[in-house]
């Protein structure tokens, strides 16, 4: 083990914490980094994520998302298949009070297929909300948010939040939202939702994958106003004490 190496670990290890954009980039430069010195940073980086997941149980950070879909994605066998035995189900624990299975939806995101993690979440909210599938209606009035439970709508925000790297989640949105003063004019624009006061066309004008801007993704259904999406930013499960993860 080289001194840069350890040195590359050690910086990881320190900054692990941190959830601001600028560390969180800096965190992915550093995983890539000791990926690099492989097999032993491949190593390293399911010893330290077994440390943080397993072993001391610390918060649930954004890099656990990007070593964990690194070494998901690893060709190293051995890898592959520690990571399948400790985290079968991903660093997100996929609860659900309507069991409903959020593996597709964890895969989805892993692989950057972002498009196909939109519509499986526009299937899970229709369904949450007890739309079923002989429903002809395929969006959800703001009347259907209340139904949707805090446990699975944070399940799914965390999901997009974790392996996005904080870049796309419902809280990211809603937290621009706040920090514009509940002003919707700017968050479409901050979220590239509206470019030149005019309205992005679903889909080829929105952006699917991670050159988007932040909050950009999941989608929702702000072209019937803003009563949906304001029912969604109120909803009970962004309360701190509903809020498990």
């Amino acid at each position: 083990m080289t001194d840069q190496f350890k040195n590359h670990l050690s910086i990881l290890r320190k900054i692990a914490h941190l959830e601001d954009y600028f560390s969180i980039n800096k965190q992915t430069k550093l995983v890539k980094k000791i990926i690099g010195y492989n097999p032993s940073g491949l190593i390293a980086l399911l010893e330290l994520l077994i440390e943080r997941r397993i072993n001391q149980e610390t918060k649930l950070s954004y890099i656990d998302g990007t070593i964990f879909k690194y070494l998901h994605l690893s060709e190293v066998k051995i890898i592959k298949k520690q990571i399948d035995y400790y985290f079968k189900q991903g660093v997100v624990k996929l609860e659900s009070s309507n069991n409903i299975n959020y593996i597709e939806l964890k895969e989805s995101l892993i692989t950057n297929n972002f498009k196909k993690a939109n519509n499986l979440t526009q299937k899970y909210l229709r369904e949450l909300a007890g739309l079923n599938n002989k429903n002809d209606r395929q969006w959800l009035y703001f009347t259907d948010i209340l139904r949707i439970p805090a446990k699975d709508l944070q399940t799914i925000d965390t999901l997009w939040k974790i392996y996005s790297e904080g870049q796309f989640g419902f809280s990211i949105q809603r937290n621009i939202w706040l920090y514009n003063n509940q002003n919707w004019d700017k968050l479409w624009h901050r979220i590239g939702w509206k470019i030149n006061n005019t309205t992005v066309r679903y889909p080829n004008e929105f952006v699917w994958d991670n050159t988007a801007p932040i909050g950009h993704l999941p989608l929702f259904n702000q072209l019937r106003g803003v009563q949906v999406l304001s029912a969604l930013f109120d909803h009970p499960a962004w309360n701190k004490k509903n809020t498990s993860k």
